[in-house]
């Protein structure tokens, strides 16, 4: 790469960066710049959730440029200037309910609802309707998830290192990759968005299983992520954030994320009490950790956990193989996958998926599934062997109940 060439990319990427940054709800809905930012919500057909935040910010004038760099530094400025509003009352109407909630100190709303009326059985996104009283009226429309009747299981993902590569391990390619590249720059795992197809049609194809994903970036990436989502095809269901990062001067730092995923997950087991679970991570943080604990906590409901293998280290692989152990202790199955294949491979042989997908996720792989089928797979108990001689490349681990012998 020449030093021309450095410097356009240089300069791409940070007006991409400030893109990102002055990401503000372009259009104002209010008469003083008011808005009613609402993200999706989920539910089942006895209660649904829904989180917003009302902001005020300035408007752009008549006769502003729509891009280039001036405009750019200019919405910053509108976003780090808009101003959170605290105390505001909404009113929310679902399907015969109708509540009203008001906005936390720093603008937020939750709404928690228990529709008077059905909502179609064969249906899975459903409008909430939002009335701001003031400070200016505005009226905004939600979404909401609720599982159509021919569902059968829950799966839960991690977004970071786990669908797309944000290099959690590597802090500064991590920020890079989370503030500077956009949607069509961010790399998708090969395998992964075919995967997450298959496993929201379920094995007949037509179950429409509810994707719930969480990412630890801040809320005004949501939309990226969207984008993101719909470039690669991946079913899109509500992004669950676990923080909210706090861009302004008050509060310029992100928020920690305390135990967050663990009470979220409990949550969505108490809500959906019917089916069963998948939970996908990587190893590169807590999640190995977290849904073990889940899985000990809620015999019978998890029926597989996936964990992409993003590590290298033998001590990290071996702290995972002991959590294996455990979860097949209880009764379910853990993946520890370098790629997306191996997961497919196991998730059709479980029946979460159609056979017929494992064409697909190999297609997007770069490979046929005959060749790479139980490939580098062993029980987390002979794991020491594999790390012994591991090379470049994790080993994929595969535990699962009554399987005593590595898997040929």
């Amino acid at each position: 790469m020449t030093v021309r060439q450095g410097a356009a990319r240089f300069a791409k990427g940070s007006l991409r960066a400030l893109r990102l940054l002055a990401k503000p709800v372009r259009r104002s809905q209010g008469r003083a710049g008011t808005v009613v930012e609402t993200y999706r919500g989920y539910g089942s057909r006895d209660e649904v959730f829904l989180i917003g935040r009302v902001f005020r910010q300035s408007q752009r004038a008549a006769n502003a440029p729509d891009e280039g760099w001036a405009a750019e530094l200019r919405d910053i400025r509108r976003r780090i200037t808009r101003r959170k509003v605290a105390g505001a009352v909404l009113t929310a109407r679902f399907f015969g309910c109708e509540e009203q909630v008001v906005t936390d100190r720093d603008g937020y709303f939750r709404v928690h609802l228990r529709p008077n009326l059905p909502a179609p059985p064969q249906a899975s996104w459903h409008s909430m309707e939002l009335d701001l009283a003031g400070p200016e009226p505005v009226r905004a429309k939600g979404q909401v998830f609720i599982p159509s009747a021919d569902c059968r299981r829950v799966v839960i993902s991690d977004i970071d290192d786990t669908v797309m590569r944000t290099g959690v391990a590597n802090k500064v390619k991590m920020l890079w990759r989370l503030f500077v590249e956009d949607a069509e720059n961010r790399v998708a795992f090969p395998g992964a968005a075919a995967l997450y197809r298959a496993l929201y049609a379920g094995p007949c194809g037509s179950e429409g299983n509810p994707m719930l994903y969480v990412s630890r970036a801040p809320w005004g990436l949501y939309d990226m992520l969207s984008e993101f989502f719909v470039m690669h095809r991946i079913p899109v269901g509500p992004v669950l954030f676990l923080r909210e990062w706090g861009l302004s001067w008050t509060s310029p730092l992100p928020r920690r994320a305390e135990d967050h995923k663990r009470h979220l997950i409990d949550h969505m087991l108490a809500l959906y009490h019917d089916l069963p679970f998948v939970l996908i991570g990587d190893s590169g943080q807590h999640d190995p950790e977290v849904y073990a604990e889940i899985v000990a906590a809620h015999p019978g409901r998890v029926a597989a956990v996936y964990i992409r293998n993003v590590s290298r280290d033998a001590g990290r692989l071996e702290e995972i193989a002991k959590l294996a152990e455990a979860v097949e202790a209880a009764g379910s199955s853990l993946v520890l996958a370098a790629d997306s294949l191996a997961m497919a491979e196991h998730a059709a042989e479980q029946g979460l998926i159609a056979r017929s997908a494992m064409a697909e996720v190999a297609r997007e792989y770069g490979t046929v599934p005959e060749t790479r089928r139980h490939a580098g797979r062993t029980r987390a108990r002979a794991l020491r062997k594999v790390l012994d001689g591991a090379g470049p490349t994790p080993p994929n681990v595969i535990v699962e109940p009554g399987r005593s012998d590595p898997p040929a």
